[in-house]
């Protein structure tokens, strides 16, 4: 029983370090509502707002012996675009801090990232937007926390015995690369088509404890988000998110419905959100929010359906999320002129 204990406890060790490095890298099924971590060409990429702050929160298969806790902060703004012209061009600036742990040992993760992007309007109907970003990012595990098979003694792992391993916490720090595209088609008011492909880890970094040669591979991304106002107090947002790293993917498709509880014309106009996803060939994501003005909060929960279901009883991740947006100043008519459409 306890070699079969530790056999499984190996195997789901091993399949999560596996899909978080390069399947999924550091991720938020919330993708849309983590716009720096999706694509640097998001970076104040905002119809509405001047500023945007916000933050993540994810806690990934609590029931398995190696839970991934995940959390973002950012924050972008823009310089310009505050005019009411059809060319109403503007720079972006933002930038971000990431933190993932999993395991007993703590294998940790901790990023620092800056990203610009140009927002280039064409007509009223089209705008292009490209963005680079730079991160700094140290990695640790705590290798006094872990036990090793030259510690079991029989019975039990004692630590007290000799590991044959590095002791205390290992770090290595390295730096990344990305850049990024978005394309949006304007067809009338009541619609909004947005395109995203990006590349993440460019310079591809060598991360090792061992003064190794274990390079990043370049992540490739892409998105499509769309936006219909299918009445006066219903919108639908559709969206597609697919990355692929060293042969491994992922593949996220769903929709979100707003409800408009409120008149959408008031500064201080609510919504319900709720929104499913697919997660292909993994889980089931449900999730549920409320806007209030420019804050935002959001909260899902993947189900998972994959191999792994039977050992963590289907539970799989909780995740929350919380944006505002604000602006700078509004014009006489009491709101901001662009030619993304409001959707209100």
């Amino acid at each position: 029983m306890i070699a079969r204990k530790l056999i499984y406890t190996a195997v789901l060790a091993m399949l999560g370090c596996y899909q978080q490095a390069n399947a999924q890298s550091m991720h938020f099924s919330q993708y849309y509502n983590s716009p720096l971590l999706l694509n640097p060409a998001n970076t104040a990429l905002m119809p509405e707002y001047d500023y945007r702050l916000g933050a993540n929160f994810r806690n990934q298969w609590a029931a398995l012996p190696v839970p991934y806790n995940t959390i973002d902060a950012f924050g972008d703004f823009k310089i310009g675009g505050n005019g009411e012209t059809v060319h109403n061009n503007w720079l972006g600036l933002g930038g971000a801090i990431f933190s993932d742990k999993a395991g007993s040992g703590s294998l940790a993760l901790l990023q620092f990232q800056l990203s610009a992007a140009y927002h280039l309007n064409f007509n009223e109907k089209s705008m292009l937007s490209f963005g680079l970003s730079g991160g700094y990012t140290q990695r640790s595990v705590n290798y006094d926390a872990l036990t090793f098979d030259n510690q079991w003694d029989g019975i039990s792992f004692n630590t007290h015995m000799p590991n044959g391993e590095k002791v205390g916490v290992l770090k290595t720090n390295f730096t990344t690369l990305a850049a990024g595209l978005n394309y949006a088609y304007i067809p009338n008011e009541a619609a909004y088509i947005n395109i995203g492909i990006g590349v993440a880890n460019l310079n591809q970094p060598v991360e090792s404890f061992y003064n190794g040669t274990n390079q990043i591979n370049m992540r490739p991304t892409a998105n499509l988000d769309m936006l219909f106002r299918t009445s006066d107090n219903l919108i639908v947002n559709p969206s597609v998110y697919y990355t692929t790293q060293n042969g491994a993917s992922e593949l996220v498709f769903g929709s979100m419905t707003r409800i408009n509880m409120t008149n959408p014309r008031d500064p201080k106009a609510s919504q319900l959100i709720l929104g499913l996803y697919d997660r292909w060939n993994d889980a089931i994501i449900g999730t549920i929010g409320y806007q209030l003005g420019g804050l935002q909060f959001m909260a899902n929960y993947d189900f998972t359906l994959s191999t792994l279901s039977p050992y963590n009883a289907a539970y799989g991740a909780f995740e929350v999320s919380l944006i505002y947006g604000g602006v700078y100043y509004k014009n006489k008519g009491g709101k901001k002129m662009y030619s993304c459409p409001r959707f209100n």
